[in-house]
């Protein structure tokens, strides 16, 4: 138990250490290998598809919502759409999901649907722009699909515990934009 609170601590201060950007810095990778590794390189990414699996396992309906993400978040992906405050909205999506996963809450499928989709749109419009060709895309959504079963497979006390650190690092994330 000490050792998954202070993995879950661990997990919450790198949430401090990082803003919420869409990986700066990044000039348009290509290649499987670029999209595989691009989900790993965002903590607001990498925590929002772990809280997406999280709290898919704790829905009745949820084996609908990673894919339901992935869809969107590829059409987000390859729509040019510039959106104000967009790295504000993925730090929101982050604590939302976060808060969702730690309190297990349950909703009617029409508005898990809909909070994931919109979730993954805006991650995919943050994302879209780094990705460079089909196979960068192919490889970025095998991995988004891998890390949100990642997040699926602890069992629920883990489940909720790792919802509240990602709620908390999304909290942080949002006050970086305050």
């Amino acid at each position: 138990m000490k050792t998954t609170i202070r993995g879950l601590f661990g997990l919450a201060v790198l949430g401090v250490a990082l803003p919420a950007l869409a990986h700066p810095g990044h000039e348009a990778a290509s290649g499987f290998g670029a999209g595989l590794l691009h989900p790993l390189t965002g903590l607001d990414h990498l925590l929002a598809l772990l809280a997406v699996g999280m709290w898919s396992r704790q829905q009745r309906h949820g084996v609908v919502l990673p894919p339901v993400f992935l869809v969107l978040m590829a059409l987000g992906a390859s729509t040019a759409l510039a959106l104000p405050a967009l790295e504000t909205s993925i730090a929101a999506t982050v604590l939302l999901l976060g808060v969702l996963a730690a309190f297990a809450l349950r909703v009617p499928p029409s508005v898990s649907v809909a909070t994931v989709g919109l979730c993954g749109f805006l991650h995919g419009l943050a994302h879209g722009q780094e990705l460079a060709g089909m196979a960068s895309g192919a490889g970025f959504l095998l991995a988004s699909a891998g890390l949100m079963l990642l997040g699926a497979l602890p069992g629920e006390r883990v489940r909720r515990m790792a919802g509240a650190a990602i709620g908390a690092a999304g909290l942080v994330l949002l006050a970086g934009f305050a």
